[in-house]
């Protein structure tokens, strides 16, 4: 009988350990690897195959959305379960860009880790209930365009205090581009690009690029 080989990868042992403990009585699924950071998983999906990522969001060194783009520019990127505690209906909109074929919040039941496996094994889509209904439901909201001279935001305030050079590289955070990238498009150094990175974060009172994308999907900021 096949076994479906799959990857694991997210920042925490535990959560890892977690999962392997959970597809251990699985016969048809297989371990085939894991990763604690996001280089780590385009590094092993260089050297070696699986069948299926579950892959979460918020990694060091590089992040889920930062993975799943690598690994789709490579085209080595396997079907792929985004396994994350954030549910914003953009951020699932975007990973389904990227490449990812199911999302499954963190708190979910570990039945459904298993059957989102099995199905975007497939090549089929599979979602938590919650999200499938955020995910339908935002077919039916329409929402403004906002643009940076006339912003909608319900964060104005906030927003006030970002410069247009922090505007511009979280912007293009958002849109998936590598520090090195955002530093040749905005012709700054990569020191300065992380430089901005680190004071967004600070401005935002957020934690990593995984906040930053949400905040500027949801204020629709744009450059």
């Amino acid at each position: 009988m096949r076994k479906i080989k799959v990857h694991i990868a997210d920042d925490h042992q535990v959560l890892i350990d977690g999962i392997k403990a959970v597809l251990k009585v699985e016969d048809s699924i297989e371990v085939a690897g894991d990763s604690l950071n996001g280089e780590d998983v385009v590094s092993w999906f260089k050297k070696n195959q699986a069948d299926v990522l579950v892959l979460d969001i918020n990694m060091p060194l590089l992040d889920g959305f930062e993975v799943l783009k690598t690994l789709k520019e490579k085209h080595i990127l396997p079907n792929t379960v985004v396994l994350s505690s954030y549910d914003d209906v953009k951020i699932v909109k975007e990973v389904l860009r990227l490449g990812a074929k199911g999302f499954v919040a963190k708190n979910a039941a570990a039945e459904q880790i298993v059957e989102a496996i099995k199905i975007v094994d497939q090549g089929k889509q599979y979602f938590s209930k919650t999200i499938k209904d955020k995910v339908v439901n935002s077919f039916f909201d329409v929402e403004p365009v906002i643009n940076k001279n006339k912003s909608q935001s319900k964060e104005p305030g906030i927003l006030q205090m970002i410069s247009d050079r922090e505007r511009a590289v979280l912007v293009l955070i958002a849109e998936e581009y590598s520090t090195k990238e955002i530093a040749e498009r905005l012709n700054i150094a990569s020191s300065t690009v992380e430089s901005h990175r680190a004071n967004l974060l600070k401005k935002l009172n957020l934690k990593s690029s995984v906040g930053l994308t949400r905040f500027a999907l949801k204020n629709k900021l744009t450059v």
